[in-house]
């Protein structure tokens, strides 16, 4: 079976998500795709130059959108012209209408695959995307809140001086500024946040604001981010092509909110299996209930 993704978008993040890819042996073949055509092929032709000294071989090639048809997987990372934006849904009019242009054209292709959508404001975005394919909701998601918690395990695992990786936990909801840390779910070694015995108390709505902004600190530094999205889509990527039945915070459409929003979801070879809905304080339900209006609002504002 060939191990086929199409990247569209060869921006920062597209770019790196495709760099990811291939360093990691994640796939077989990439499709890069980009309106600035030379972009595309200019990506395509340097991640063809560490062909001989990655682990793996990868086919790249760029602006063929016939080579979408039997993709196994698109990730959509149409990103807007201009990148300092400190809220996410300050993009929706440009990418809901960049979006709304391209996936006709994926669908003329024959692609019957999955969409994983990293496009901002995602949530939206991501729920823009399966209204206008018409694909089960299972075969469409995004991102959501896989990088924010990234963030959050980083935060505590500094705050701790312990390794990330050893935190447990999600950040729940819109992936901008009405997300949470759901701190219930936060746990080391099994131990709850809160319980965990430390020299000194955890302040954890300064730890909540480091999450909250740890992008936009990036941002300002740098002017994107990338490195860390790209990552956690690869992650993604790689648990669909294997069918690892693993669980991610990701965009998917809650019955409960009825619409799509950050929240654990169980995926694998056919998309999302299962959605998961942990316990959360009344306080937390508030914070969760909040961001799925913030969501549905701006979806209402978009116009197809």
């Amino acid at each position: 079976m060939k191990r086929k993704v199409g990247i569209i978008g060869a921006g920062h993040v597209g770019s790196d998500v495709a760099f990811s890819l291939v360093t990691q042996g994640i796939c077989d073949e990439i499709v890069i795709i980009d309106k600035i055509e030379a972009k595309a092929e200019s990506e395509a032709l340097e991640l063809r130059d560490m062909a001989s000294m990655t682990h793996s071989y990868t086919t790249i090639t760029a602006n063929n959108w016939e080579a979408l048809s039997d993709a196994d997987i698109i990730v959509m990372a149409v990103g807007p012209e201009t990148l300092l934006r400190e809220d996410r849904m300050e993009e929706l009019v440009e990418t809901s209408r960049s979006v709304t242009e391209i996936v006709p054209k994926i669908l003329a292709t024959g692609f019957k695959g999955i969409f994983v959508n990293i496009t901002n404001p995602c949530d939206v975005i991501t729920m823009l995307i399966q209204k206008i394919s018409g694909f089960d909701r299972s075969r469409v998601f995004g991102t959501g809140t896989s990088l924010d918690t990234a963030r959050m395990r980083r935060v505590v695992g500094e705050a701790l001086h312990i390794n990330p990786k050893s935190i447990e936990g999600y950040v729940l909801g819109e992936h901008g500024e009405s997300q949470f840390v759901a701190w219930s779910t936060v746990k080391i070694g099994g131990v709850n946040i809160t319980d965990y015995k430390t020299k000194r108390p955890l302040d954890l709505p300064a730890l909540k604001d480091a999450v909250r902004g740890g992008g936009w600190n990036i941002l300002t530094g740098k002017g994107w981010t990338s490195f860390g999205i790209a990552t956690a889509t690869a992650g993604i990527v790689d648990a669909l092509l294997t069918n690892a039945k693993q669980v991610f915070p990701l965009a998917v459409f809650s019955e409960q909110t009825h619409t799509y929003i950050g929240q654990p979801a169980l995926i694998g070879a056919e998309g999302v299996l299962d959605i998961i809905e942990p316990p959360l304080t009344k306080e937390e339900q508030i914070n969760f209930e909040n961001s799925a209006a913030v969501i549905r609002k701006a979806f209402d504002l978009v116009q197809i």
